[in-house]
């Protein structure tokens, strides 16, 4: 006898408002900083509007704003069909989306006040990634606690990739965020330099894995059909794609480290396995477009299913153009440079942005029970948020080319052609502007969706629950014939499914860490580097709150273009002390990993008042409140027995004597600088940062 239930709509719907709402703001910001990049003066004179305050927030809001919602909507409302049941708990699903929320506006607030770990993707403070942390539980909870209630024998291929999701972002979120607190907004990561490195990439590049990809090839599997009318293509290669996919894709993190102090064994994993990569990526995408065999005269019709195809092409661009990028002669030429950020934004935007929409456009009708308000303005939306790909990728793979080129050219006397680097950047300005163009349109389209959804809704009215019935699932069930297989019977198993997807990932983890963090010849130290200055560790904690590690490497590759320009190549005993590491990801500035003495203290004291006068042309902005602002040594005597706790060598009790050796450090510069006219109180925050830029590689010249 069949049981009736309801599904629940309302949590879907409210995923769906935020996904729309975070979306603008998070373009919207995006838009803001691809300009800051032409026209300093959008910064705005303010420290809370500066690139490298607000491109974390740019990145955090669509990532975790835009498309975690998205996420989340797609899951709710494929889940509970997929099982034949209302979700486990309304009330979990009432503290998940509140709590997610919450969550997104406390990094509103403090990533442009500066509060900040600077690792990539992963910015927000140590009581945010508490918080972060425990509504994932209650996802899980709710989650599981819908599939074990279910009424339907099987998982479909959707729930294999949202219980790997789970699993997965659950161990990278806790690995990645292993902090010594030292305040309630600061905090030091456990791990340092080159292990500090892996950690962070590996979280870096399996965030894309497991929170950008996994989820959106589950929403994939389930939504595509469903417009189509048509079953997946391949059950047997579903299962291929599946386990191929999450194995492979967790080992491929140091190819983002390539040429660096990472051991090399560990950048060869890295390249084996992200050329391995391409067969299980491609092995979705191909499912997903065979998908729509005999289905192809209703993708001339519907804009809807354009979205989809071009999503899933997009993703098929990027995950062979990922691969490519790992090979070490190419990355030699494309690492650091907007090659990386076209290739980021082909899959954001083309891959998430595009199956968000489509699925948006195929959702919100059905809940509201209604049709689409204008079928020509989602055909609109897709064809100018296809030339806003196009008008930003497009320009910033010749911006990387450029770059990646002018960096390592020589004139026929063996001499860098472009030895000034602010040369190959007022070379690639108009791409950059270009880019902006692409943003804008891409950007309208959102904003021309959000008008034709609300216009729908306006027709119909939310069912907000939707009457469901379906027998239910035989408690001593066994399957039969064909079902005994393996992995049909694994698919009735969800906890022993989740077990495994934990094996298979971490496996790849485990391999590559465990030596970098147990033997020591993996990171040989060097006598001569010693620890920062109470100083120069404030400095340095101000150079991560401003954000510069957004703009400025500090890692030189062992090419000659690189020692050439900025001196002796990097080595891993260089960062033992450094928590985190900031090696970088994208040279907008030179590498500042040899900076130290290199220019005088009046130099850098007028480089961040006016950045224009001692560098014409320089797209960076000025940083006035530094000079304004006094150095808050309150936190000394915690950062330095922070920092001993962590293992750097300052001696016992030498927190108490800390504000002595920064006083006398301060004074030395600050009577340097009135040497050259330059009069400020030895007790303001520039001279921190200036003692920290100061330091930077003179431990090695000093060898």
């Amino acid at each position: 006898m069949t049981e009736k239930f309801y599904y629940d709509n309302k949590i879907v719907r409210n995923f769906a408002v935020a996904t729309i709402i975070w979306g603008i703001i998070g373009m919207t910001v995006g838009l803001l900083i691809a300009m800051q990049l032409f026209k300093p003066a959008l910064n705005m004179g303010s420290q809370y509007t500066t690139f490298g305050r607000i491109r974390p927030l740019h990145t955090n809001a669509v990532i975790f704003a835009f498309v975690g919602n998205a996420i989340f909507m797609g899951v709710y409302y494929s889940l509970q069909r997929l099982l034949k049941a209302r979700m486990f708990s309304d009330v979990l699903s009432k503290i998940h989306f509140w709590g997610w929320q919450l969550i997104i506006i406390s990094a509103v607030i403090t990533l442009p006040l500066g509060f900040s770990s600077s690792h990539e993707y992963a910015e927000l403070e140590w009581p945010i990634d508490i918080a972060i942390t425990l509504i994932w539980v209650v996802f899980g909870v709710n989650m599981f606690g819908t599939i074990i209630k279910r009424r339907e024998k099987h998982m479909y291929v959707a729930i294999w990739f949202y219980i790997a999701t789970f699993v997965t972002v659950a161990v990278l979120h806790i690995v990645n965020s292993f902090q010594l607190p030292i305040s309630a907004f600061k905090s030091y990561y456990l791990y340092a330099g080159v292990q500090d490195a892996l950690v962070q990439w590996w979280y870096g590049h399996n965030a894309v894995a497991f929170f950008l990809t996994t989820p959106y090839l589950g929403m994939m599997y389930y939504f595509l059909p469903k417009m189509a009318n048509r079953p997946v293509y391949s059950y047997k290669l579903s299962i291929l794609h599946f386990w191929s996919l999450i194995f492979i894709y967790i080992w491929a993190g140091p190819h983002h480290l390539l040429y660096t102090s990472l051991p090399s064994w560990a950048q060869s994993l890295g390249v084996a396995f992200s050329i391995m990569l391409i067969a299980p990526s491609w092995g979705g995408m191909i499912n997903g477009l065979l998908t729509l065999r005999g289905a192809w005269d209703k993708v001339r019709e519907d804009s809807r299913l354009k979205f989809m195809v071009v999503g899933i092409t997009a993703y098929g661009m990027a995950t062979f153009e990922g691969p490519m990028l790992a090979l070490k002669q190419i990355n030699a030429i494309a690492h650091y440079t907007d090659w990386i950020v076209a290739h980021v934004h082909v899959g954001a935007l083309g891959w998430n942005g595009f199956l968000t929409f489509g699925i948006l456009y195929w959702l919100i009708p059905r809940i509201y029970r209604t049709e689409l308000y204008s079928k020509k303005l989602v055909s609109f939306h897709f064809w100018i948020g296809t030339l806003g790909i196009i008008f930003y990728a497009v320009p910033l793979y010749f911006a990387g080319f450029t770059q990646g080129l002018m960096w390592k050219e020589f004139t026929e006397d063996g001499m860098l052609r472009y030895p000034n680097f602010l040369e190959t950047v007022i070379q690639i300005l108009p791409m950059y502007v270009l880019r902006a163009i692409g943003g804008a349109l891409y950007l309208i389209g959102v904003i021309v969706m959000t008008y034709n959804l609300i216009r729908t809704v306006r027709l119909g009215k939310l069912l907000a629950d939707e009457p469901a019935e379906a027998m239910p699932l035989p408690a001593d069930y066994v399957p039969q014939g064909s079902e005994k297989k393996f992995h049909r019977v694994l698919e009735r198993k969800p906890m022993v499914f989740m077990v495994l997807s934990l094996i298979v990932i971490l496996i790849g983890g485990m391999i590559e860490m465990m030596p970098t963090f147990t033997i020591k010849s993996n990171i040989p130290t060097i006598a001569s580097v010693h620890p920062y200055s109470p100083l120069e560790l404030q400095g340095r904690d101000l150079y991560i709150r401003e954000g510069c590690v957004s703009c400025h490497s500090q890692m030189i590759r062992p090419f000659r273009s690189e020692t050439e320009r900025y001196g002796e190549y990097s080595k891993a005993g260089e960062f033992v002390y450094d928590h985190p590491h900031l090696w970088g990801s994208k040279r907008t500035g030179p590498d500042l990993q040899r900076e130290g003495g290199k220019y005088g203290n009046a130099w850098h004291y007028n480089h961040m008042l006016d950045p224009q006068t001692m560098s014409p042309g320089s797209i960076m902005p000025p940083y006035e409140w530094l000079i304004t602002q006094k150095l808050d040594t309150s936190t000394t005597i915690s950062k330095i027995n922070a920092m001993r706790t962590l293992g750097v060598p300052y001696e016992e009790g030498y927190e108490h004597k800390a504000n002595r050796d920064l006083d006398k450090q301060a004074k030395a510069i600050a009577a340097d600088l009135r040497q050259n006219n330059i009069k400020v109180k030895d007790d303001k925050e520039i001279i921190a940062l200036i003692a920290y830029l100061q330091r930077l590689g003179v431990d090695i010249k000093a060898q």
